[in-house]
């Protein structure tokens, strides 16, 4: 079903550019529609800032991946235009900043460099559109660049919203989880593989990791496929998106996983802290197998915040905030939103 979806999307790819091309126009007088390279931690780096209103708050969306861009995405947030400044940032090595810096021009990348490369972003977004903070969503492996930010600078930011929010896994759940969710769908081969990698992290390679993740997003039942259902599709239907740019995107992600995987399978939340100076909201899928629900709810119950809360997406996995677009907004509109007046005071 879901590679009947995309081809039928290749076909239709001009038609539904320039269907996007129409939604994304903008005529309200105070608007922002920006797309642009901005010089951040030395290199160019890609960002678009779109709204109906530049006074709105400022929102800002860490990618995940790595290097998974977001910025094809912007068609199925526009309703948020409306609420908010949404914007999006190609992170070091991925989507148009690795097309315009290749692997020499973006350099060794960590995740304390794309903390300071999303700090800086942030100060540039302040100062530019006149706004003392912004609203910090971090999204899958976004979430772990997030959480360092928000720790890091929590005077830039009103709250810090996780979305498919990585968490630390002590008890080994995640691979209870991911057995549990493949044997379901009767993949009796995809259990075997699995089990035969077992619960040692340090002993997973990155080609166990691409994997398992093959195997989750065939998984996946009763909730929008990550892949089939909204990361090809947007990249094939985006009007902002050439073919090159779409090479440029996996491109980025092999380069970029290659740079972060040791990291990644070894993070470490004590070392960032579990103790955060400004409101926290954790938003997450109800039925997400690729970053467990359990585990998010395990980690959000372990931190401490002068706020917190946690909210259900309904029928929702990986990727929520663009699955259910309109609930996430929503989320956002009666949960963060009203505290903006109370942090800027």
């Amino acid at each position: 079903m879901g590679e009947t979806n995309i081809l039928k999307q290749i076909i239709m790819r001009k038609h539904n550019q320039n269907k996007n091309a129409k939604l994304l126009q903008i005529n309200t007088p105070n608007s922002i529609v920006e797309s642009s390279y901005v010089k951040i931690g030395g290199i160019d780096q890609w960002i678009t800032i779109r709204g109906e209103n530049r006074n709105n708050p400022i929102l800002l969306l860490i990618h995940g991946g790595p290097a998974s861009a977001y910025s094809v995405f912007s068609p199925l947030l526009r309703s948020w235009e409306k609420y908010f400044t949404v914007v999006q940032w190609d992170q070091r090595g991925a989507g148009k900043t690795f097309g315009k810096n290749g692997k020499d021009g973006c350099g060794t990348i960590t995740f304390e460099r794309l903390a300071k490369d999303g700090i800086e972003v942030t100060e540039y977004l302040t100062a530019k559109l006149g706004q003392p903070k912004v609203i910090l969503i971090g999204s899958s492996v976004g979430s772990l660049i997030g959480i360092m930010m928000a720790n890091r600078r929590p005077d830039l930011f009103h709250a810090y919203v996780g979305t498919d929010q990585n968490a630390p896994d002590s008890q080994n759940l995640l691979h209870e989880i991911t057995v549990n969710a493949v044997r379901a769908t009767g993949n009796t081969k995809g259990v075997q593989l699995l089990e035969k990698m077992g619960t040692d992290r340090s002993q997973i390679s990155r080609k166990d990791v691409d994997k398992r993740n093959r195997i989750l997003v065939k998984a996946i039942r009763g909730v929008p496929n990550m892949i089939t259902d909204l990361i090809l599709p947007s990249m094939i239907s985006s009007p902002e998106h050439k073919i090159q740019d779409i090479m440029d995107f996996f491109k980025g992600m092999s380069y970029s996983l290659d740079q972060l995987f040791a990291e990644l399978i070894n993070f470490d939340f004590k070392k960032v802290g579990m103790q955060f100076e400004l409101p926290v909201f954790i938003i997450h899928g109800d039925n997400d197998i690729i970053t467990p629900t359990e585990l998010a709810r395990l980690y959000y119950n372990e931190i401490e915040a002068p706020h917190k809360e946690f909210v259900l997406i309904k029928n929702a996995g990986h990727l929520a905030c663009f699955a259910r677009a309109d609930q996430f907004l929503e989320e956002l509109l009666t949960r963060v939103r009203p505290l903006i007046a109370q942090t800027t005071n």
